[in-house]
């Protein structure tokens, strides 16, 4: 099931809302959603990167951290209801003066390159994906919050791609020996270490989005105080 339908009934300021559904016989829903001015937040980071390459200080990390800090709050809503997202990344937000989920049902045509298919026709965004996800198939909201480092990781990168020299075939291997993406250049340690903390092995070890929302706000705080 999309996540559009279980979407249904479910309110929060950081979720995109479905404003109609329209089914007919024999053709496939069509779902109208609210138009967001920024668009895609994938497509808005790397737009960010390439203004930043002539004004180094066009976007700050005072300004990642609080959106972070929102789709963080929005993922927490729908872990407390048992909604798992399966495909968190940033191409699945869309951005306006806030920024909210969605289930982008494009991600996959407007971002092939975030896909692979690993020999079973079933096309994962590998570079998103926990270990028990690659191995096993297990979704559930620790491999959510897997996905929430990656997605932060994008953050402080301004939307590059993750593990672009590994190879999607050994990503588990690669996982399971205790490889991780790095920390990005210009990255304070205190971010960098929720990354590392979402991306335990023991799905348990993982943090809960709450606690990722206290943590993101305790240091957006703490930067603050010395801005």
């Amino acid at each position: 099931m999309q996540l559009h339908d279980k979407l249904r009934g479910l309110h929060h300021r950081n979720l995109l809302p479905i404003t109609h559904v329209c089914i007919r016989e024999r053709e496939k829903p069509m779902v109208i959603l609210p138009y967001m001015n920024w668009g895609n937040l994938n497509l808005f980071l790397r737009q960010c990167k390439l203004v930043e390459a002539n004004k180094p200080q066009a976007i700050s990390q005072q300004d990642l951290v609080p959106m972070a800090i929102q789709i963080a709050c929005g993922m927490s809503y729908l872990a407390r209801r048992e909604v798992f997202h399966k495909d968190w990344a940033a191409r699945n937000c869309v951005i306006d003066d806030t920024l909210q989920i969605t289930d982008n049902a494009l991600s996959r045509d407007l971002f092939s390159m975030d896909y692979h298919c690993l020999g079973d026709n079933e096309n994962r965004p590998v570079c998103w994906m926990a270990l028990e996800s690659l191995v096993n198939n297990e979704l559930s909201s620790t491999s959510d919050v897997w996905a929430f480092g990656v997605m932060l990781w994008e953050f402080m990168t301004l939307g590059q791609m993750a593990y672009v020299d590994t190879d999607p075939f050994e990503m588990a291997a690669y996982l399971k020996d205790g490889y991780r993406i790095t920390q990005p250049i210009n990255c304070p340690d205190e971010p960098f270490a929720v990354m590392a903390c979402c991306w335990a092995l023991d799905p348990g070890e993982r943090p809960k989005f709450q606690q990722l929302v206290q943590c993101l706000t305790e240091f957006h705080a703490a930067r603050g105080a010395y801005v």
